[in-house]
This record gives C-alpha cells, structure tokens and sequence, in this order.
C-alpha cells in the first residue's frame, strides 16, 4: 500500500533533541519521510499541561502542526515506578526541577531501602503523528520497556534515568548496554517501530 506521506515529505518533529531527530528519521526514511527539528522553524516551547503521556505528546504535535503547516511528531516518555505508584510519570524530566543527577538522586531518596522485589519501573514512550493541527485521528503509538531500579548509578553512557534503570536479562543498566543494542529494544525504538508500521499501512 501507498503511504499517505508521500506527497508530505517534510515532517516536524516537535523536538530538538538531535538523537531523536536522527533515531527516527532513520527509522521514517523509507517513507519519503524528510524529518526536521521544530527550531527549524522556531516554534516556540509548548507548556505540557496534560495529565498523561498521550494528552502532552498531542500538545506538543499540534503546536508544532500549528505554527509550521505542516504534519508533526511528538513524543512524551518517562519513567514509572512501581513503589511510587507510578512517579515520577510524566514529570520524570523535571522531578527534581534540577537536571538528571538531581533527578536520579531524588528517585533513589523516594525509594531509601525499599527491597529489590519492589522495585519494578518501567520506561514509557508515547509518539504522536499528526496530519495537520485539527486532526481529528493522530495516530498514537506507545511502547514500555521493563527493568528495575537499582540501588545506585551503573554506567557512564545514556542520559535521564538510564544508569539506575536495571535490565534483568542483560544484567546491565541501561547506561551499560551498548548502544546498537539499546537501539533496538528501548522503548523508544520500540513506539518508533510501531509508528513507521502504523504509517506504512495507513
């Protein structure tokens, strides 16, 4: 099937994080995809005043899609911990309102000596694909990747909550697992699979 995207080449990405502009552009490129930062086109920083991963993705799109006329892709993702009923959640980059150290270092006070068996988190990443500003049907992709929160940082690589986010299966934090393989089973990766599927067949 025709990917609908191919008359529109040029999508915003409502970010200016130069690793997520070149993790999805790479993944978009077979659709004539040509993904370009919004700074590009100076849309301003949007409040993210939504509750939900989904509700602050769909801001961030449409403010993008609104200022440049043009189809956008937003994300919001964040870290969810078990023993904090869900926190930090959608407030994960700005936890400690000073930085990721700061962050990492607030998350592991919350959490003291809470046992290993109940520290379960898990990464969110919620992608949102808008046509133009009042779509009535973005398409919506979200993906988690599962670990545990360990009791100090491991690792130098990464950035966020990666050197606390523990991964069973690779007996590593994700600020210890190399970079081709973080790059395929992230939670971001994973949401950036479902979203070139979704405009594939759409």
């Amino acid at each position: 099937m025709i990917s609908y995207l191919i008359d529109k080449e040029v999508v915003v990405l409502a970010s200016g994080n130069a690793g997520k502009l070149r993790e999805l552009g790479e993944i978009l490129a077979p659709l004539n995809v040509m993904l370009k930062p919004q700074s590009q086109f100076k849309v301003p920083e949007v409040e993210e005043t939504g509750f939900t991963f989904v509700e602050n993705a769909i801001i961030k799109a449409r403010a993008a899609a609104q200022h440049t006329g043009l189809p956008s892709i937003a994300d919001d993702s964040g870290i969810e911990v078990d023993h904090l009923n869900g926190a930090p959640g959608i407030y994960s980059a700005r936890y400690s309102g000073d930085g990721d150290e700061a962050n990492n270092a607030r998350l592991l006070q919350e959490l003291g000596d809470t046992p290993e068996e109940q520290r379960g988190a898990r990464f969110q990443c919620v992608l949102v694909y808008m046509r133009h500003a009042l779509d009535p049907t973005p398409v919506i992709c979200q993906a988690s990747w599962e670990g545990f929160i360990l009791f100090e940082s491991r690792g130098d690589d990464g950035f966020g909550y990666d050197p606390l986010f523990f991964l069973p299966e690779y007996q590593c934090s994700s600020a210890q697992l190399p970079a081709a393989i973080k790059n395929r089973v992230s939670h971001r990766s994973k949401a950036s699979s479902l979203l070139f599927e979704a405009l594939r067949l759409r």
